[in-house]
């Protein structure tokens, strides 16, 4: 069963969200984050990645840039620019992207679900980066950015956050740059709030969509508390970390693919041939070409697009690892063909989001710094459930969740 509980969530005032939310501390550089915060003391970058208060080059895991996080956190609060609920709530969290919206229930999940695999992940964590999340979440003692979970869809909890979406939003805004839209309401009543809770206890197990170093980080450090606390009760709020889940019907994996800087030592002819072994070849031509079912890859090289079927026999469709498009690409191209060992490590490689399009992959080969590009049939959430369920990991670069969730919507504090 998931355990979850409200929380009294730290909020910007209503006229200030625009001013404060921000995107992951995970998807921009030390640089990037400076740029979009030029200008803004309110921007949460000045908490999520605090080095941009330093001179450019700051190491971001230097003891000051934590420290500076601490002192960010104490002005926003202070300066009224975040300020507490009065009550616990949970919240309905909405996004949309290109028409399309998706409904998410902020709440707080239980460290002992993680910790006893309730709470199922479907990536290893580096534990350097686990390590700076949990430094981070230690020092402001607060879940500043939720994480991103999955739960398997219930009729009834629908039917709730239908009711609750009548109402009109706490925030509505227009995220800039991606152009997405983010939608938050309150849920206040006592009633329904016990009513979401009783519901989630009936759901076996909820899945990380994206977050696994957030996640190991926040269940890590409430764990490191009960350790240290000689009265701990287990009522306390470390027992807790916040995530925006969503029923796994609305959810939409995209595409994560890749680029490689060289044919290891092979001409185009030679190359296009060791791949015809696994792969049906087919020669599309200059129009971008993108795979239109799993086991169909898309190649890019030298200005024209192939289509590529993997052959039956290549791969085990009772393998919940083995059967991936990640899987059949990585043994059968990037491996077998180009040499490629370790996703994690080879400099030869570089991984390219779905969001960007195809013509980022067709970009990046015809400006000469890659020499051929891959495109991949998107990961179905019923493999990503499977995958978890199961206890397997799936491969580096797997999986790309489109829209990010905004930071700064709501922050959770462990005391």
């Amino acid at each position: 069963m998931a355990v979850i509980k409200p929380f009294k969530g730290i909020r910007p005032p209503k006229n200030l969200v625009e001013k404060v939310a921000s995107r992951p501390y995970d998807v921009l550089n030390s640089e990037e984050a400076r740029t979009e915060a030029e200008g803004n003391p309110m921007s949460l970058y000045h908490i999520i990645k605090p080095e941009i208060d330093f001179a450019p080059g700051t190491d971001e895991h230097d003891e000051k840039v934590y420290n500076k996080a601490v002192e960010n956190f104490t002005r926003f609060k202070n300066e009224g620019w975040l300020v507490q609920d009065d009550t616990e709530k949970y919240y309905v969290y909405a996004q949309t992207m290109n028409g399309r919206t998706q409904y998410g229930l902020v709440v707080c999940a239980y460290v002992d679900d993680y910790m006893k695999g309730n709470i199922k992940k479907h990536e290893l964590t580096r534990r350097d980066k686990e390590e700076d999340r949990m430094k981070h979440v230690r020092v402001n003692n607060a879940n500043i950015e939720p994480v991103f979970f999955a739960y398997p869809h219930q009729d009834e909890l629908d039917a709730i956050v239908s009711g609750i979406i009548k109402n009109e939003p706490v925030y509505d805004f227009i995220a800039p740059g991606d152009g997405f839209g983010h939608h938050f309401w309150t849920i206040d009543d006592k009633k329904t709030i016990a009513r979401i809770t009783e519901l989630f206890a009936a759901i076996p197990s909820l899945y990380i969509a994206d977050g696994h170093h957030r996640s190991a980080a926040a269940a890590l450090v409430g764990n490191e508390k009960r350790r240290q606390n000689p009265n701990h009760t287990g009522d306390e709020e470390y027992n807790y970390f916040m995530a925006v889940c969503f029923p796994d019907n609305q959810l939409n994996i995209i595409d994560y693919n890749r680029v490689v800087k060289d044919l290891n030592n092979l001409s185009d002819e030679e190359f296009i041939a060791k791949l015809s072994k696994n792969f049906e070849i087919e020669k599309t031509g200059a129009e971008i070409y993108k795979p239109n079912k799993l086991h169909n890859f898309s190649l890019y090289l030298s200005g024209s697009w192939y289509s590529l079927t993997a052959k039956a026999g290549t791969f085990n469709d009772n393998d919940p690892i083995g059967v991936l498009d990640v899987t059949i690409s990585s043994n059968l191209i990037l491996d077998e063909v180009l040499g490629i060992k370790d996703l994690r490590s080879d400099k030869r490689i570089d991984f390219v989001g779905g969001i960007r399009g195809l013509g980022e992959l067709k970009r990046r080969v015809d400006n000469g710094e890659m020499r051929v590009a891959l495109a991949l049939y998107p990961v179905s959430m019923k493999q990503l459930i499977n995958i978890a369920d199961t206890g397997n990991i799936m491969p580096p670069k797997t999986t790309w969740f489109e829209p990010k969730l905004r930071s700064g919507l709501v922050i959770h504090e462990l005391i």
